[in-house]
């Protein structure tokens, strides 16, 4: 069960392939079984990689056992946190989330910002002999969301400053919750601060623009939107624009690289990727860039997210606790 206190934390949380379960995982299933105990996160825990028991979990999410975060993810993520939230509070953040998702997916400027800035990472690779892919589809994936949240422009300085305290309020997830300065809990704190701080910010400029402006017609952007619902406070705000970052941000440039991952391993599928979007463009005019009609016909592109998602891994683990003493296949 690991060490008093940090238990197996560190064992657990060691950075491995992403194509693979890590070598806890292996050891501790190939030695006990697909579910084990251990101490992680600074308590107890049942571990399973059973896939049977984690459908089993999920399918009963709110009658047999609900989310429990480590402590350290409380602290940073804030209690109106949709990971976090439960029952109305829930509801009501979830339902502004996936409208958000549902409204941006299909409008023009959120496809022409993905593309206009896809060609100019691209291009500034040109005269590179060596391209970090999974550093540099970091800097592209939150460009895109803080763009399409916050409008911050891609040349905008604040994107920089954005993503460097992101990166940072990232890494306390896995710490332990030790409040001595220099730590990565300590650090996520005062970078969910600074977030928390700089959307706040934005929240409350946009409203005396709004003011000041009696009514003029412009064009609305998701900070208006959720400035304009009334049944949010500020800090369900924040939150909800701190959740939809977090939910995009890693888990897009994960998957982007796991997609150049396996497809380097398997030139016939690139080369019939290629075929597929160059039939789509041969299609365009000069200049004509590409609209969500066009993403609805790139069937294998599709093909290869989710194969890549099949193989790959993006989320470690998720966190339940059982409501009731649960009995499964015994």
């Amino acid at each position: 069960m690991g060490w008093p206190f940090i238990g197996e934390t560190i064992s657990f949380f060691k950075p491995h392939r992403s194509d693979s379960i890590g070598t806890f995982l292996q050891q501790r299933v190939s030695r006990y079984g697909k579910v084990f105990k251990s101490n992680i996160c600074g308590g107890k825990a049942v571990v399973s990689c059973d896939q049977e028991l984690n459908m089993f979990i999920l399918q009963n999410e709110g009658k047999l056992f609900t989310s429990d975060y480590p402590k350290a993810m409380h602290d940073i993520l804030g209690k109106y946190s949709l990971l976090l939230a439960t029952g109305e509070i829930h509801r009501k953040l979830k339902n502004v989330i996936i409208s958000f998702i549902n409204l941006t997916k299909s409008k023009p400027d959120f496809l022409h910002c993905a593309e206009n800035l896809s060609i100019s990472i691209l291009k500034s690779w040109k005269n590179c002999r060596e391209v970090e892919f999974h550093k540099e589809v970091k800097i592209f994936t939150l460009s895109v969301m803080v763009n399409q949240l916050l409008s911050i422009k891609p040349e905008d300085p604040a994107r920089l400053y954005v993503l460097q305290d992101f990166l940072s309020y990232m890494k306390g997830f896995i710490s332990l919750p030790i409040p001595l300065p220099g730590t990565g809990y300590t650090n996520a704190i005062k970078a969910r601060k600074r977030l928390s701080a700089r959307v706040m910010g934005m929240i409350k400029e946009r409203e005396r623009e709004e003011e000041d402006m009696n009514n003029a017609i412009r064009e609305e952007d998701f900070l208006d939107s959720i400035i304009s619902n009334e049944d949010l406070n500020y800090e369900e705000k924040v939150s909800i624009v701190l959740d939809i970052l977090l939910g995009g941000f890693e888990t897009s440039a994960t998957t982007l690289s796991l997609v150049v991952y396996f497809l380097a391993k398997s030139p016939n599928l690139l080369h019939k990727l290629k075929e597929e979007h160059a039939a789509i463009r041969a299609k365009k005019g000069d200049g004509e860039l590409l609209n969500w009609e066009d993403y609805q016909k790139m069937e294998f592109t599709q093909c290869v997210i989710s194969e890549a998602l099949r193989c790959g891994n993006i989320v470690k683990t998720v966190h339940r606790k059982a409501t009731h003493d649960i009995k499964f296949n015994g």
